[in-house]
């Protein structure tokens, strides 16, 4: 090789250096850019991760998030100050469940849920009743939806039940209503009423938070309004 043919090529390499490092240093600049952004999203996930699993609870089971958007879209959402809520069949087909699968979505709530009974045929609250229900709305903890199932022991005519349980279902909210300025209320509480028809309740339930004392049979356990916050993402 001549010094000539030497110096052109190393002019060459030269020029060829020089056109490929702006964009060799482009290519890092973007990865460490890249980089740079994955770390800054994995931290950003990192709590937002922790708030989902505080505010989603353990018993948030993929059934009860289900029932509960079921219930709250088809009929027990409240909206404009007047309340619907389901009848006893419409609830089962709301929940698609068996009425024993259907009461053990709720079992985990027993630390946090309570039970307000009633009389026999009666859907009055008494003082007991509405201590426990005031109780109960007050420890919201930051969750969005208050649940109410009212129901009836299996004594007498189907229909008369069905009718009683609604109106101890709606005893509740009207004391909710007089009892708490909640702007929010009518948006919160989800209803169901269930009569004798669906969903009765074991004995098992006599060992929740109830207003009831004494004795616990079959028949005083559903006498009742099952009432809860729920805290599940939806």
């Amino acid at each position: 090789m001549t010094a000539s043919t030497a110096l052109r090529a190393s002019l060459a390499l030269g020029a060829a250096l020089l056109l490929y490092s702006p964009s060799l240093a482009g290519a890092w600049v973007g990865s460490a850019k890249t980089r740079l952004g994955q770390a800054e999203a994995a931290a950003t996930a990192g709590p937002q991760v922790a708030i989902a699993a505080a505010a989603d609870e353990d018993y948030c089971s993929a059934h009860l998030k289900r029932v509960l958007r079921r219930v709250l879209q088809s009929c027990g959402l409240l909206s404009g100050g007047g309340g619907r809520g389901c009848q006893p069949l419409e609830a089962q087909n709301v929940a698609a469940l068996s009425g024993s699968d259907f009461n053990d979505l709720f079992v985990p709530l027993s630390d946090r849920a309570g039970i307000i009974q009633y009389d026999k045929a009666s859907h009055e609250l008494d003082h007991a009743d509405k201590a426990l229900l005031e109780q109960i709305f007050t420890d919201q903890k930051g969750a969005s939806y208050f649940f109410v199932v009212s129901r009836s022991s299996p004594e007498g005519n189907p229909v008369f039940n069905r009718d009683l349980s609604q109106r101890r279902g709606e005893a509740v909210l009207d004391h909710l209503r007089t009892t708490f300025n909640d702007p929010d209320l009518d948006r919160e509480v989800g209803l169901l009423w269930l009569g004798e028809e669906f969903a009765q309740l074991d004995t098992d339930f006599c060992g929740w938070n109830r207003s009831g004392d004494g004795t616990c049979t079959g028949k005083d356990i559903n006498r009742s309004a099952f009432v809860a916050w729920i805290d599940c993402r939806l």
